[in-house]
């Protein structure tokens, strides 16, 4: 049982999708097919249940897929561990970061990470999705929390999801229930208070109200949900912030509904693959793909997922 076969096992269950974890392991739709063939014939039970849009583990592949991340977790801890005892413990890591992480895993991975490695410095830099991936793309960062990108990248990334999340609609408390989803032709009928074009979740936005037919129309833009949450308090008009955001249920004089359709995104680490990684970045994906065992066996938090090399 090789750790390329349990890496792409672990794609596939991650996605849901052959397809989806060949392009995330950037390899053939076909190599991925085959090891997990062969793991299943080595296992004797099938670990799929193939469907025509997804892949669904059966209880065999259930079984696995904890013991699979903990291999996973151990080669990139022990590669680690290495890379400390050449010395390279020490160092500097520079990570970009979209808002609205305080609510995240994250302050908990960097804290449990300095706790591991205090002789590594950490630089963080705020800025929207779009510059943060510029930014990886140029080699100003070691890596960076952003948006999922979309589109053709101009060098390869390593990707890791952070967490599934999910745009919502923000009006004055009072005007709606909390649980009566507002639908998007609603929503255009208003002033519009969201992200401007600069964002990755600006994109999202706009293609769900294209998909309707819609015009979608920002009539206050602004990437700091603190102040979207503060212009509709002053009845301006309907924000469209993320449900990540822990300003969402910090404020009584708001009530946050979902959308219909629903207007859903990915956060995500990524990294330059044409790079090689320094021990700073190895050891940070090293404790993430740690912490993602924990988190999924406990049922608990985001979806974290193992980083791949």
């Amino acid at each position: 049982m090789e750790l390329r076969t349990l890496e792409y096992f672990v794609a596939v269950a991650e996605e849901g999708s052959f397809t989806k974890a060949a392009s995330r392991c950037h390899v053939v739709q076909s190599a991925i097919s085959h090891q997990i063939r062969g793991l299943e014939k080595q296992l004797g039970e099938a670990l799929f249940e193939r469907l025509p849009r997804r892949a669904v583990l059966t209880s065999g592949g259930a079984t696995l897929l904890p013991y699979a991340r903990t291999c996973l977790a151990a080669a990139t801890a022990a590669a680690a561990q290495f890379a400390d005892r050449s010395g390279d413990a020490g160092g500097s890591l520079s990570l970009g970061t979209v808002g609205g992480l305080e609510g995240t895993v994250v302050p908990a991975l960097l804290g449990e990470y300095h706790r591991r490695h205090p002789g590594v410095t950490v630089s963080l830099s705020g800025a929207s999705s779009p510059s943060l991936l510029t930014a990886v793309h140029d080699g100003a960062l070691d890596a960076a929390v952003v948006a999922e990108p979309r589109g053709h990248q101009s060098q390869p990334l390593g990707s890791r999801v952070l967490l599934h999340d999910r745009i919502m609609a923000v009006l004055p408390a009072g005007s709606r229930e909390p649980g009566r989803p507002l639908s998007l032709e609603e929503v255009s009928q208003h002033p519009v208070i969201t992200y401007g074009p600069d964002s990755g979740a600006h994109g999202f936005i706009r293609e769900a109200f294209a998909a309707r037919g819609l015009e979608f129309h920002v009539t206050y833009a602004t990437n700091d949900v603190a102040i979207q949450l503060a212009l509709v308090t002053e009845r301006v008009g309907i924000a469209l912030a993320p449900r990540s955001s822990p300003l969402l249920t910090a404020d009584r004089r708001i009530v946050v509904v979902p959308l219909e359709p629903a207007i859903s995104f990915r956060k995500m680490l990524v990294w330059r693959l044409d790079n090689q990684l320094g021990a700073p970045l190895r050891t940070l994906l090293g404790l993430w793909t740690e912490q993602a065992g924990r988190t999924s066996d406990e049922g608990a938090g985001p979806l974290l997922m193992s980083p791949r090399f």
